[in-house]
């Protein structure tokens, strides 16, 4: 018995446009868009009268996959939460990026929140926290190349 891979990652959203648009900023591409509900579907998520959009965004070389789904039914009574870095739980999705200061600028020109200015972690990577729509956090990061630091 063996787990061979992660298959993805999935984020509730309310608008699930806004949600994608972000994504595509970053570099993802749109891999499907479906639609589903029925008894089904109830059944695999637990839910009565279950209905949802979905959208799968991936890596252009389909390495990494995330789905952004919107629960038409049942509806979260709940407004969205803005978790904090610490809030237990699964808390933050990190990508390695190339030029995080042009990515952290395109960000900030789109009002998007981020945490803190771009860190240096040791002689290995440059990292910022960033907090997308509906309170999605990302950590960015950016493999320092040791040759450009000598």
């Amino acid at each position: 018995m063996k787990i061979n891979r992660m298959d993805h990652v999935s984020i509730n959203v309310n608008d699930l446009s806004e949600a994608t648009a972000f994504f595509l900023e970053l570099g993802l591409e749109v891999k499907a868009e479906w639609e589903l509900e029925g008894e089904q579907l109830s059944r695999i998520v637990g839910l009565n009268h279950a209905k949802t959009a979905c959208v799968g965004l991936g890596m252009p070389d389909g390495q990494t996959w995330i789905e952004l789904v919107k629960f038409y039914s049942p509806s979260d009574d709940k407004d969205i939460q803005q978790p904090f870095a610490n809030t237990l739980g699964i808390r933050h999705i990190c990508f390695n990026v190339e030029d995080i200061e042009g990515i952290i600028a395109k960000l900030k020109k789109r009002g998007t929140e981020i945490f803190s200015e771009i860190q240096q972690y040791e002689d290995s990577y440059k990292l910022c926290y960033v907090r997308g729509p509906e309170g999605i956090i990302l950590e960015l990061g950016e493999k320092i190349n040791k040759k450009k630091l000598k």
